[in-house]
């Protein structure tokens, strides 16, 4: 810099004596004198900033220790306040002559105090023309009828915040008004200290106690910087409000109402309002949507109904060995069934370890070409949900193991989800941002097709924090709630929204309360440590629940019940003192991703559950130091194993259905695994898959394969393999397949069955196909055999043996 050579630090300290017209006009003399003025932010602009009594501290009150980006930029809306409130309204008073030589009057500044020009407010409205501004100076002024604004006019209190209470009921009948500075209190004739219903009102750096104020549409306000003391703010089919830098304290009820659809009459602020949001930064990749859209989950619903399976079983080749010819013709029509051997040779080494599916060309296969024919009836989705709200699971919900532990970030969420970044973008009704809600009732209540968005607040010592009802819609990004007396979040009656990326902590009640047909999409929140449930969905509600971190909480992760209905996917659920996931009391869902994911030190309690059409596994257990027993289960159409038994684990699997899982049915490395009474049934890979070192015990199952073997004995893998039924696959596979030197694989009393013609079908009748559900309900069903299964609610529970234990999880993760 060459303004008489002096250093820059030097220039700096010189220039922080300037006051604000000074340092515009420096600003102006060279390109080097404007980059001199913009690096005092940390300066002189930060003194300017905080030395202003009608401003606060820019991050007040949420973080008023962390700086702001720039103080310059904040001192700069701070100031244009005062002119923004007038933008786009309509001209200021014109002459007489042609429109052509309008032009604007100059503004008054009128003087309300002891010694001044006017001792009143009503007296100042009364002289006051357009636009005008009015100075109140220290005192308190209490109007004892209603004030009504006719004209446009500006008033500020004059001093610290504080020093100019005013005691007044003022209507609104104006275009646009602006109040600043000032501490309202209610008149002692009318609770409401301020209404408006068709203008736009600025309140900046004010106080409001023990009242209310009332906002209808199409009239607008903006509020920054404000407190609210035991005030109630009213806003009635407005088409946008904005709430931002705002303390809420003590409310008796709801500290803010947005209630009805917004209007669709919007008065000259609209406009301005908008362009002030999308120039605002935000929390979130900014993408053009449409307004608020409604989430309708009965559009992602596809019914799923039982599925029936025909494989024909022909042929009397060896069970054991390879098969190398095609299958003999069948030689007398009466005989259906032969029963090849109780217990084969050992066959050839073909070992079949892969834990995924099958081979495109295995997969895109058409099943109806096979020729083999077993009809059975899958006890799958349909008949346990009740058959409203099954389908393939939603685009991008699987996570492939083992990264399931990584989840996506809420940009990455909702890049992919066109619609959940249409909520996160939209803007309708009322906005409120970066506000403190405390030691109160409630905070934001949205009711009668209201419509709120609630962008980095916090919600704290509430008995509740949001509620949203009848058919209104919220959308909630990146708050902080917790220590609420009830539930965090509460919708019912049709109520939906976007409740995504918030801290949900420390509740004393549900995290989020899901009822009545409320449907809501709940995406990468983190829910925990609450005192009972982290999501509860009953009383018909539904939602897409995914992506969500829910942990430490002393119920359930997620508790559905009373025909709650929602679709749950991709969460991790862990380290909660009961059930990740827990389904009773006649409630319903779809629960995908990776399916089941069990990592714990307890004995664990895996009972009915529907787990289908996963991208992943069906179940894993990946750690199980004791004895983790998964029975009744219908476990189908998952993408890979049905289920899968890590290495040291003890497993007990009985009862349950494995169909048409596309990797094999049960693959197990674990030390001590029993596969007792199961119907483990055309799965693409083998039946089972018994690999090295593993121990297991195969009892009284009923076992086939589509492409593979019925059961693979791999390497040293120790094994008890008595009285299956164990069918044949597609004929170049044989029924049973080892290791030929594994001599601690013990076989005894299984049949190995095929059929000798392609028209006779072979069923599972006697017992008909697993799980059987009714063995598994509480009390007796009136409902013959084929209505049982209707009434049965989809459970996803652990029991922990000998109670509780206060700081370990029950399971891990659910994805």
């Amino acid at each position: 810099m060459e303004a008489g050579g002096l250093p820059l630090e030097l220039w700096r300290m010189i220039l922080a004596y300037l006051h604000l017209p000074d340092l515009g006009r420096c600003s102006l003399v060279c390109r080097a004198w404007y980059e001199l003025i913009l690096s005092l932010d940390s300066t002189r602009w930060r003194q300017l900033c905080l030395g202003c009594t009608k401003c606060r501290h820019p991050n007040w009150p949420n973080q008023p220790d962390v700086e702001p980006e720039s103080w310059r930029e904040a001192f700069k809306q701070h100031y244009l306040a005062s002119k923004t409130w007038t933008k786009n309204a309509l001209d200021l008073e014109s002459s007489v002559c042609f429109s052509l030589f309008r032009r604007r009057r100059e503004r008054r500044t009128l003087s309300v105090g002891p010694g001044h020009e006017f001792d009143s407010l009503g007296s100042a409205l009364a002289m006051a023309s357009l636009y005008d501004r009015i100075v109140l100076f220290p005192g308190v002024y209490e109007e004892q009828g209603e004030i009504v604004l006719k004209v446009p006019v500006e008033i500020v209190g004059h001093g610290k915040l504080g020093e100019v209470a005013l005691l007044a009921s003022i209507d609104q009948h104006c275009s646009t008004t602006r109040l600043c500075n000032l501490v309202f209190m209610p008149a002692w004739f009318s609770p409401f200290m301020y209404k408006t219903t068709a203008g736009h009102v600025q309140f900046d750096n004010c106080n409001f106690e023990n009242g209310h104020i009332q906002v209808r549409g199409p009239g607008t306000c903006q509020v920054k910087f404000c407190t609210f003391k035991n005030t109630h703010v009213f806003l009635h089919n407005v088409p946008l409000c904005v709430l931002e830098n705002c303390e809420f304290v003590g409310s008796e009820n709801n500290s803010v109402t947005v209630e009805g659809h917004p209007s669709a009459d919007k008065n000259w602020a609209y406009k301005y309002l908008l362009g002030l949001i999308k120039s605002t930064p935000t929390f979130l990749p900014t993408e053009d949507s449409d307004f608020l859209m409604s989430l309708d989950l009965e559009s992602r619903d596809q019914a799923w109904s039982p599925q029936t399976c025909d494989i024909v079983i022909e042929g009397s080749q060896s069970p054991t060995s390879a098969a190398s010819s095609s299958p003999k013709p069948a030689s007398k029509v009466g005989s259906q069934e032969a029963e090849v051997g109780s217990d084969g040779e050992r066959g050839a080494q073909t070992p079949d370890s892969s834990d995924g599916g099958l081979s495109p060309s295995g997969e895109d296969e058409d099943e109806d070409q096979l020729m083999y024919r077993l009809s059975y009836q899958v006890q799958g989705p349909r008949p346990v949900l009740g058959g409203s709200f099954l389908g393939p699971p939603l685009p991008g919900a699987s996570i492939q193991l083992p990264s399931c532990l990584v989840l996506n970030s809420l940009q990455q969420e909702l890049q992919k989800d066109k619609e959940a970044m249409a909520l996160a973008n939209s803007v309708q009704g009322c906005l409120i941002r970066k506000c403190l809600f405390r030691d109160g009732k409630g905070g934001v209540f949205v009711c009668s097709y209201g419509r709120a968005k609630m962008e980095g607040n916090i919600f704290r010592n509430l008995t509740y924090a949001v509620r949203c009802i009848h058919n209104s819609k919220i959308v909630m990004l990146r708050n902080d709630i917790y220590r609420c007396r009830a539930s965090g979040i509460f919708l019912r009656l049709e109520g939906g929204g976007l409740i995504a990326g918030n801290n949900i902590y420390h509740n004393a009640e549900a995290g989020v309360d899901i009822r009545k047909k409320s449907n809501p999409l709940i995406l990468c929140n983190q829910i925990h440590h609450g005192l009972r449930s982290g999501i509860v969905v009953l009383g018909n509600g539904k939602g897409i629940i995914r992506n969500n971190q829910i942990f430490s909480n002393k119920e359930a992760g997620i508790y559905i019940l009373y025909h709650g209905n929602p679709v749950v996917s991709g969460n991790h659920i862990f380290k909660g003192r009961a059930a990740g996931i827990a389904v009773n009391e006649n409630g319903k869902g779809l629960i995908t991703a990776s399916g089941l994911y069990v990592q714990s030190s307890e004995a664990l309690h895996v009972i009915t559950n529907v787990i289908h059409a996963n991208g992943d596994r069906g179940i894993t257990v990946a750690q199980s130091s004791q004895l983790t027993r998964v029975a009744n289960n219908s476990i189908s159409c998952n993408q890979q194993s049905g289920v899968k038994v890590e290495a040291q684990c003890k497993v007990e699997l009985r009862g349950n259905g494995i169909y048409d899982n596309r990797g094999q049915g049960i693959i197990t490395k674990g030390d001590s695994t029993i596969v007792i009474e199961n119907d483990i049934i055309g799965n693409r890979g083998s039946g089972l898959q018994l690999l090295p070192r593993s121990d297991t015990k195969v009892i009284k199952n009923r076992i086939h394969s589509f492409r593979a073997y019925g059961i693979t004995v791999q390497g040293r893998a120790k094994a008890l393999v008595q009285e299956n039924i164990i069918f044949q696959g597609k004929t170049n596979k044989t029924i049973f397949q080892q290791i030929s030197n594994n001599r601690e694989c013990v076989m005894q009393n299984n049949k190995f069955l095929v059929f000798k013609k392609k028209s006779d079908t072979w069923r599972l009748v006697n017992p008909p196909a697993r799980p059987h559900l009714e063995n598994s309900l509480r009390r007796p069903s009136a409902a013959h055999n084929g209505q049982k299964v209707t009434a049965m609610a989809t459970r996803i529970t652990a029991r922990v043996e000998g109670g509780y234990h206060s700081n370990r999880s029950v399971f891990c993760t659910i994805l």
